[in-house]
């Protein structure tokens, strides 16, 4: 027992450091509203769609299509055809051909649309697919346009659709998920050797410490009885 407790106290030391950073990481996670941290508590009502007379359906130029949506734009309705690859493109409810990506401009206004109380617009970047920020968390093209609060939102370069809206609040949970996680570079995998073989440690430590428990309390029994 006593090599045990030896080692038990060696693997203590080996697994304190990631038993402090899942702890620290997940209280902090669970300690805030996880509507702030999405950014939901931001955004603002959908816009209704107008009525609308005698649409053109979208010309899908004989590719395969998932599905077809008629959505409210702040420039207007429009169709976003989501074809059987993934990819989606807007098209014209007017004349139903695809219409071009979007510029800066529309990007803005559609991230204002998207906000309830927006603040001041201090730049907008356009990303490719293959180079979208981490913090998307999608492969799509796409123009990110930042507030002065530090909210990010991020639109779809070809749909103008909302990818995503994220907060200060957000980017420190992504970090804090990476931690408890162990990936720091995807914040995705949770299936890698070097989380397992920590999780395995500290099963094993933690089951030493009840074997252990359980000896030194047999232990003291027996000394009362010696003694008595």
């Amino acid at each position: 027992m006593r090599r045990l407790a030896r080692w038990h106290i060696w693997l203590g030391w080996l697994i304190g450091v990631p038993l402090l950073l899942w702890t620290f990481s997940g209280l902090w996670m669970v300690a805030r509203p996880i509507e702030e941290v999405r950014g939901t508590d931001l955004r603002s009502e959908p816009a209704r769609l107008p009525a609308i007379t005698a649409p053109v359906l979208p010309a899908t130029e004989a590719r395969p299509v998932e599905r077809i949506e008629l959505v409210q734009r702040v420039d207007g309705p429009v169709w976003i055809v989501r074809f059987a690859g993934g990819d989606a493109r807007a098209a014209s409810v007017a004349s139903g051909r695809m219409l071009p990506r979007i510029d800066a401009a529309l990007a803005r206004r559609i991230a204002d649309a998207a906000l309830a109380e927006p603040s001041a617009v201090v730049g907008a970047s356009a990303f490719a697919a293959v180079d979208a920020p981490l913090e998307l968390r999608r492969d799509r093209s796409s123009w990110q346009v930042r507030y002065a609060d530090g909210v990010h939102v991020y639109v779809d370069a070809l749909t103008g659709e909302v990818l995503a809206v994220r907060t200060g609040q957000w980017r420190w949970f992504d970090l804090m998920w990476g931690l408890h996680i162990m990936d720091l570079q995807t914040r995705e995998d949770t299936h890698h050797p070097l989380l397992i073989g920590f999780a395995a440690l500290a099963f094993a430590g933690s089951l030493m410490g009840v074997v252990l428990l359980f000896w030194r309390r047999k232990a003291r029994v027996r000394g009362a009885g010696t003694k008595g």
